[in-house]
């Protein structure tokens, strides 16, 4: 897909950061948020499907309970969204409600995405609420938030609802314009990249370093997060938050902030959620043999190509195929734990119900249930 075709999309994902919607020290600001609601509003009256994932819960909680700066403990910060939250959907609701806009509150973690039938729940709900013609906005579940649960950033979490809403856009609003090849508030030299087609290791140092006082995120949660919009087939951009009608301006094609356009087919749902929403419990290290097979042939991963495992992991549970030289190419799920591939790497499939005594199946992987990453395509 290119800029010109991206009126094309009906349904559209857009994430906005705290940096755009909240001040620096806490609270929120009404007049950016009205002016989202408003753009949001006019496109669902276009016809088109939007999902808001919003920042902010933290922040507004800060500016209600008087804090000047983000609170370091997790406990604090639980209270403080537990605060907010309520505030930012309020928030919200008011300015979606002058333009006759309906909106509904969507709260998720990570076990949430994680746990495939908890992850098809949502998906209907999510669906439902757009069918009824509501607004769904989504944040992480900040209140119960823990490392183990964590999403990481508000960012991940928008790739993560483009993949399960089964967007044709993802559109990411920051306080800056785009990624620049540097930070422009130091170097001279700095330029806007209007469109990145592929990605490199000097891609994510093209970042803008530092993240916003009340924010979780920077430039570089940003690119991880398009890496995987874009690998599922789904085009994103970076731009803007309080450019006036970014959004209009980027349905219509003009070149507003940095343009990543997807690589390859779509994927279909089942193969986005085990490449990029399954968090990997282990790592399966396997021969060049077998990545070839994998990458270039579309074949399963069979233990004869398997090297070495890491981590400890049980059979049905995902986990990266990982090259000699340390790359992960793909991700799967296992027919068999790791203590049973140890037993079984480099033998042949015949060779499985001797060493084991039984067998589930001749492939340590099938290809029905194996996602080649498309940045080592």
């Amino acid at each position: 897909m290119r800029r010109e075709d991206l009126h094309k999309c009906r349904r559209i994902v857009v994430k906005v950061g705290s940096g755009v919607i909240a001040h620096p020290h806490g609270g929120l600001k009404e007049k950016v948020i009205s002016n989202l609601a408003l753009e949001l509003a006019e496109l669902q009256a276009q016809g088109k499907e939007v999902i808001l994932v919003s920042s902010g819960a933290v922040a507004a909680g800060m500016g209600i309970l008087g804090f000047r700066d983000r609170p370091s403990s997790i406990p604090v910060k639980q209270a403080c969204a537990a605060v907010g939250q309520a505030h930012l959907i309020w928030t919200y609701e008011r300015h979606f409600e002058r333009w006759g806009q309906r909106v509904a509150q969507v709260l998720l973690t990570r076990d949430d995405l994680e746990d495939r039938r908890r992850y098809l729940n949502a998906r209907n709900t999510l669906f439902s609420i757009l069918r009824l013609g509501v607004i769904p906005l989504i944040n992480e579940n900040d209140t119960v938030m823990v490392e183990e649960i964590k999403f990481g950033d508000n960012d991940n979490l928008s790739a993560l609802v483009a993949m399960m809403g089964e967007a044709d856009l993802l559109v990411i609003l920051s306080t800056v314009e785009g990624l620049y090849t540097s930070d422009p508030n130091r170097s001279g030299n700095a330029f806007l990249l209007s469109e990145v087609s592929t990605f490199s290791d000097e891609l994510e140092r093209c970042q803008i370093e530092g993240v916003s006082p009340i924010g979780t995120g920077g430039m570089l949660s940003k690119i991880k997060a398009i890496k995987k919009a874009v690998a599922s087939g789904i085009p994103a951009i970076i731009a803007q938050g309080d450019n006036q009608r970014v959004l209009r301006k980027i349905l219509k094609g003009e070149k507003v902030g940095t343009f990543f356009p997807p690589r390859g087919e779509r994927l279909e749902g089942r193969k986005r959620w085990i490449g990029y929403t399954l968090h990997p419990m282990g790592v399966v290290v396997i021969d060049n043999g077998a990545a070839r097979a994998l990458t270039k042939e579309g074949r399963s991963l069979l233990p004869k190509g398997v090297l070495r495992v890491e981590g400890a992991f049980e059979m049905g549970d995902p986990v990266s195929c990982i090259t000699q030289d340390g790359k992960e190419i793909a991700r799967g799920l296992v027919n068999y734990s790791s203590q049973e591939i140890e037993r079984i790497k480099g033998l042949h499939s015949s060779e499985i119900e001797g060493a084991l005594g039984y067998h589930h199946s001749p492939e340590v992987i099938h290809r029905d249930n194996l996602v080649v990453l498309h940045e080592h395509l």
